[in-house]
């Protein structure tokens, strides 16, 4: 079964809304990089695409046939091609380039609209996860909401335990709230740790997020706020999963996650 890339890239920006979502310019959102076919028989999601990533891919492609007879290979990624900036096409650069030229590869990435996704994005699946109740949007940024909040049947302890089952990996707590109630709890994927006053502001009382600069752990205690960080990488692996499992239900393409975690 294989798929027109450009009809599933039209399915992606219809689904994401990608053209009305804000986001840094070097996310670049929406497709990166074409496939020489311009037919795809499979999904790859990931959420770097990284030289390690794309060394995966490619050799993913391979395994299963990846022929230009029965189509290529689509990585869809959360963090892109263009993440540190401009590049010129050597070393490493050069390297993803011919690797997905090779193995007829193309790349699709997308930052802040799969992470505000309200059922695919790295804060709704992450919601679901742990067992959030009724989860709404909230903090605004640039005339949307990045994150969500919503309550938590259990102690900080409880969260902390279910969070770390979620994204399978240590969560690093700081206890700053006066109890082991968690109160009002907030989401917001990735590296929004530096956020802590402006959550708190908005009346956050326990915030979940991936990762923080040293200083929100001691400002959090000073604002009387619980911060669980559970990892950059490991709160954003929902959404590429979450949409390359409704690309192979849609399409009937075969979906493969690669998981490289940086620990961070």
């Amino acid at each position: 079964m294989t798929a027109g890339l450009q009809n599933i890239v039209a399915l992606l920006e219809s689904e994401l809304g990608s053209s009305g979502i804000p986001d840094y310019p070097n996310a670049l959102n929406g497709l990166q990089l074409e496939n020489r076919s311009g037919e795809i028989s499979r999904v790859i999601t990931a959420v770097d695409a990284s030289l390690p990533v794309l060394r995966k891919a490619a050799a993913h492609a391979g395994e299963t046939g990846a022929s230009h007879r029965d189509g290529g290979t689509l990585l869809l990624v959360h963090h892109g091609l263009f993440w540190q900036g401009l590049q010129a096409h050597t070393g490493a650069a050069y390297e993803k380039l011919r690797l997905a030229h090779e193995a007829d590869l193309a790349i699709y990435s997308s930052h802040i609209p799969l992470d505000v996704h309200p059922s695919h994005g790295n804060n709704a699946c992450l919601a679901r996860a742990i067992g959030l109740e009724n989860p709404a949007p909230f903090f605004a940024w640039k005339g949307i909401d990045l994150g969500l909040a919503g309550a938590f049947s259990g102690g900080v302890k409880d969260l902390r335990e279910r969070l770390a089952r979620a994204v399978n990996g240590d969560v690093h707590l700081c206890p700053g709230g006066k109890s082991d109630a968690v109160g009002k709890v907030g989401i917001i994927t990735g590296g929004a740790g530096s956020e802590v006053a402006a959550v708190a502001e908005a009346g956050i009382e326990t915030f979940i997020t991936g990762e923080g600069p040293h200083w929100s752990f001691p400002l959090a205690e000073e604002l009387g706020i619980n911060v669980l960080y559970a990892g950059h990488y490991a709160t954003e692996t929902f959404g590429v999963r979450a949409l390359g499992s409704e690309l192979e239900k849609r399409l009937s393409l075969e979906h493969h996650f690669i998981d490289h975690p940086t620990g961070l």
